[in-house]
């Protein structure tokens, strides 16, 4: 790597200086200048020549170059112009790079649909790459895998250091998708961690946590401090691993209701969950559509004794497991007509 490209502290320093420019902390512009973590973090995502890489902050592309040589092709996405500009001529070189100016997010529940197309059509060129160069039937006799040297499909991978800002809504956006997504690596806040690795009945366990722990596998890899970044921030951050868990993910029978419910209930984490259905599943009172309601108090109190949900519990009181029951109870499949 070009000593240029490399997003030392004093490297960054001196761009931005020659610029006249600083970093934007609207944006959370904090770069990761610790080589070694960058390596930590291309070690944990255990790329292969098969996988689609998003990053979401591209920064002046210093993971960027770290990933391009491990990967089939990686997605970038910068918003800021200045920085967009540096990073587009620092990849210039990158010929498996895509660098996509502009917002990862479209809103706060749905990813870009540039930032989409991109991934998809990435996907679908590594796919066909992978297959041409590696596959096609071989000498050694019949098989149900025509593609056995190398893997059928393409898989895709969140490697990033996430903007503090944009880090829950891209992480769990990703989630909800239909993307192959496999893994993500990702430098987050350090409590943004602790509460998607929280356990029921503490105040860190929330909504964020039941949607991302009941679809995966989380393991927080290293507790960063400020100065591994510049500019510092005022707190903590962490390297997060999440693992997606294709059997926890095929629990749920309904994503959409899931999502809505868990969010909803736990806006009113305080009071007895069998009131707070009771209310949201009461269409007449503007709740949301139930597909099979409890229509009377007695009647959610006996579901909760199915579903062994005590009587007084409350939102955080409820294990991951239970929030799945309890979902698809309610809203896992349509109404019939």
């Amino acid at each position: 790597m070009k000593d240029d490209a490399k997003p030392t502290r004093s490297q960054l320093m001196r761009l931005f200086a020659q610029q006249g420019l600083h970093p934007r902390h609207d944006l959370g512009q904090n770069f990761l200048v610790d080589l070694n973590l960058l390596n930590l973090i291309v070690r944990h995502a255990k790329l292969t020549t098969a996988d689609v890489i998003l990053e979401v902050g591209t920064g002046t592309g210093g993971l960027t170059t770290h990933l391009a040589p491990h990967a089939g092709h990686v997605v970038t996405v910068e918003y800021d112009d200045h920085v967009y500009q540096h990073a587009q001529a620092a990849l210039a070189s990158q010929r498996n790079v895509t660098l996509v100016h502009g917002d990862a997010l479209a809103n706060k529940n749905t990813l870009s649909p540039e930032v989409l197309t991109a991934v998809r059509r990435a996907l679908n060129n590594v796919r066909r790459y992978e297959q041409s160069e590696f596959g096609g039937p071989t000498d050694i006799g019949e098989t149900d895998n025509p593609w056995q040297l190398k893997p059928a499909v393409s898989t895709l991978k969140l490697v990033a250091n996430l903007p503090y800002h944009i880090a829950t809504p891209v992480m769990s956006n990703l989630v909800a998708t239909d993307l192959p997504w496999s893994r993500m690596v990702v430098t987050v806040q350090y409590e943004m961690a602790v509460r998607m690795m929280a356990v029921p009945r503490t105040s860190d366990y929330s909504a964020l946590t039941v949607w991302m722990q009941s679809q995966a596998k989380l393991q927080l890899i290293r507790k960063l401090p400020p100065s591994v970044f510049w500019p510092p921030p005022k707190v903590d951050s962490a390297v997060l691993v999440v693992e997606r868990d294709i059997e926890r993910q095929s629990q749920i029978l309904n994503p959409t209701f899931f999502h809505d419910f868990v969010r909803d209930v736990f806006t009113q984490r305080r009071k007895i969950i069998a009131g707070v259905i009771a209310g949201l599943c009461d269409s007449t009172k503007g709740g949301m559509t139930c597909h099979a309601p409890p229509h009377t108090r007695a009647e959610i109190d006996q579901m909760l004794v199915d579903l062994e949900i005590p009587l007084d519990a409350r939102a955080e009181h409820l294990t991951v497991s239970q929030w799945v029951a309890l979902a698809n109870r309610l809203g896992g499949s349509p109404s019939p007509n």
